[in-house]
């Protein structure tokens, strides 16, 4: 199937798909109106005289009380689905006026592959493009008004737009990392599926297909009175089972699209298309990576960085100097990179990274005191420096809950400052017999169930506090939410163990609008997770983790009001067919991240404590790698194998690995650190 024949068969394919979804339409339509077709049956052969007597009374009230019924519930479902928001891509729309070049670039495009030009350009944190049909009457008149899912773009909202075009949105990452033409070679077949999307016939289908999921969403919501959430069951269900018959006929009219589209294409840049295509597998491996190593840290210090989507180009040229796979791919730097055909690429890329922030965390609108853009070149002191300095201050803070002495073994009388060798002497196990093992005998079993039920009732208790009546998300980094103090009389006593192991799979992930009732499951892999991450962690380990997640959960929820639900950030009408996308309880709505176990939290307190007395007693810097985040610098070259020394002392109490590493580097553990 090749040129104009496989583009005609592939169209046609994808019509008479979307007639088979509009004919389902139909079929509802028609049952619907069965009983008033019978009533009317009733009635006339009444007037007549033709259906005469007493039982064709009862019969002609009965069924036109059902008929009258049914038309009722009929229109009520059919209201909700033609009014009902369908949901919308969150992006930032670019204005003509601020890409001039891009837009002439797309319509020249869709000239040569004869299809209507899209209606606007926006752009999305993610590496990926398709069209959006924006065309709603909830989403409001497209050239007057802005949409409630996107961030203003710096130029305004988007002009000239058409009434039935699809708007075209684009993967941030790929105009900054691909070159003009590998960009436009990516973008054709996503442009060629504007000629399917005008036809009558499937444009009908699609936007029953979204009312139908919009219906869904507005049944799922909670109603507190009965006859509310009889209404939204009844909604629900015909819903559903709308669904289910037209699921298997709109997946292949989608892919009937898809096939036209891609065979209309080809004759556009298909030899680039093919070099470019390796080019959207590695923007996408540096950008996940720069998101969960590099932005995820400064997000969870209140910053966000202004210039994500030059960082994944500083990512991705960082990886093809180390790896030899992608030496290539630096050399085409020196063409003229995609971003330059917008007027101003730095104040695009901060809208966009602080949507990104938005959606992969749940940060704020805009920003404010405690949540403000930094960039590259203060990353260092301004995230990573901060961030190892906070988590040793907060490491310091529980062993004073936990009642360990200031004053280590080994230091200087009247020393009481926040040392190193006070966490090691305080972790390290005198001999293997205190590692806790999974055999270790009922009581251990009994304190990691005991210690997660409290951390779920406090974690309910806390959200409660914070006014969001599902689990919230807020940070990436959320740790299971708890308000129990591990205050024992005998600091080497084992207090209810952390949660998670990182050995164990990790649990299934709920979303936003998780329901309240599956907390009981939730408890069920706590209670696993936290006794699995207890084999091989020493007692006093288990405490100090324990202690911190109970830190980190309390500071949290302190933080959650002031910086996640923020005044800028909230929704414009009330809960129902035309609410706002924009809810702080569905924030984020793509967490990067499962919360950290309680052993991946204490690792990474005692790394951060480590990196302060080296930054301090032994010269060191902080730096950012573009590949793995925050980073330790020695003389200017970065430090290795920290990691599995760290894991030592965690693990098994020995602290030997990781003091034969700083004496290599002359770091003074007995000497007092700079905390925050």
């Amino acid at each position: 199937m090749t040129g104009i024949g496989g583009v005609e068969m592939g169209a046609q394919a994808a019509r008479s798909r979307a007639l088979a979804v509009l004919r389902v339409r139909s079929r509802a339509l028609a049952v619907a109106l069965l009983p008033a077709a019978a009533a009317v049956i009733l009635l006339v052969g009444g007037s007549t005289g033709h259906l005469a007597g007493g039982g064709w009374d009862v019969l002609r009230w009965a069924v036109s009380v059902l008929a009258l019924l049914v038309l009722a519930a009929a229109a009520g479902v059919a209201l909700v689905v033609a009014r009902s928001r369908p949901a919308v891509t969150p992006t930032v729309t670019v204005a003509e006026e601020s890409a001039p070049d891009l837009y002439r670039m797309v319509r020249d495009l869709a000239d040569r592959l004869d299809v209507p030009a899209p209606s606007a350009i926006a752009l999305t944190p993610d590496c990926d493009s398709w069209l959006e049909d924006r065309t709603h009457p909830a989403h409001g008149p497209p050239p007057a008004e802005r949409h409630d899912d996107d961030l203003a773009g710096p130029g305004g909202p988007a002009q000239h737009r058409s009434a039935a075009a699809p708007v075209l949105v684009i993967g941030s990452p790929f105009l900054w990392w691909m070159r003009v033409g590998e960009l436009r070679a990516v973008l054709a077949p996503v442009v060629a599926g504007t000629g399917p999307s005008a036809h009558p016939d499937i444009a009908a289908a699609r936007r029953f297909i979204r009312g139908l999921d919009a219906a869904v969403a507005v049944a799922s919501e909670g109603r507190r009175d009965p006859f509310s959430r009889v209404a939204c069951a009844g909604l629900g269900w015909v819903s559903r089972l709308l669904l289910r018959s037209c699921r298997g006929h709109a997946a292949e009219m989608e892919r009937g699209v898809a096939a036209a589209a891609a065979e209309r294409a080809q004759a556009v840049d298909y030899g680039l298309r093919i070099v470019a295509q390796e080019q959207v597998g590695l923007a996408y491996a540096g950008w996940d990576r720069l998101l969960t190593r590099v932005a995820l840290p400064a997000w969870r210090m209140g910053r966000w960085p202004s210039r994500l989507d030059v960082g994944v180009v500083a990512a991705l040229t960082e990886l093809s100097r180390r790896d030899r796979l992608a030496e290539g791919f630096a050399s085409r730097l020196g063409e003229r990179p995609a971003c330059d055909l917008l007027e101003e690429p730095g104040v695009m890329d901060e809208a966009v990274s602080l949507l990104a922030a938005r959606l992969f965390h749940g940060g704020p609108a805009e920003t404010g005191p405690d949540w403000s853009p930094v960039g590259w070149e203060e990353y260092p002191e301004e995230v990573v420096d901060r961030t190892w300095r906070t988590d040793a201050a907060r490491l310091h803070r529980v062993l004073d809950t936990l009642g360990v002495r200031r004053a280590a073994e080994g230091t200087a009388p009247g020393t009481d400052g926040p040392t190193l060798a006070r966490v090691l002497d305080h972790l390290t196990t005198p001999d293997a017999a205190s590692t806790v093992t999974p055999a270790a005998g009922s009581d251990t079993h009994a304190e990691a169930r005991a210690g997660a039920e409290a951390r779920a009732e406090s974690g309910a208790e806390a959200r409660a506090e914070a006014g969001t009546g599902a689990p919230a998300h807020s940070h990436s980094h959320a740790e299971p939410e708890t308000e129990t103090e591990s205050g024992p009389d005998d600091p080497t006593d084992a207090p209810p163990p952390p949660y998670g192991s990182p050995d164990a799979p990790p649990p299934p992930h709920r979303g936003p609008d998780a329901p309240a009732a599956a907390e009981g499951d939730h408890e069920g892999y706590a209670e696993d997770d936290d006794e699995d991450d207890l084999a091989g962690t020493t007692a006093r380990g288990a405490a100090l983790a324990a202690g911190l997640s109970a830190q980190l959960a309390r500071e949290e929820a302190e933080a959650r009001p002031a910086g996640v639900r923020a005044p800028a950030s909230a929704p414009g009408p009330a809960a129902g067919p035309d609410a706002a996308l924009w809810d702080d309880r569905a924030l984020p709505l793509l967490p990067l991240q499962p919360p950290r176990t309680g052993r991946e939290i204490l690792t990474a307190h005692i790394t951060a404590m480590v990196c302060c007395a080296a930054m301090d007693t032994a010269g060191a810097a902080p730096a950012l790698d573009w590949l793995d985040g925050p980073s330790l610098l020695f003389d200017g070259a970065r430090t290795a194998d920290l990691a599995p020394s760290v894991l030592s002392l965690v693990e098994t109490g020995d602290p030997g690995p990781l003091r034969a590493w700083m004496t290599d580097l002359g770091i003074r553990p007995e000497k007092p650190v700079r905390l925050v």
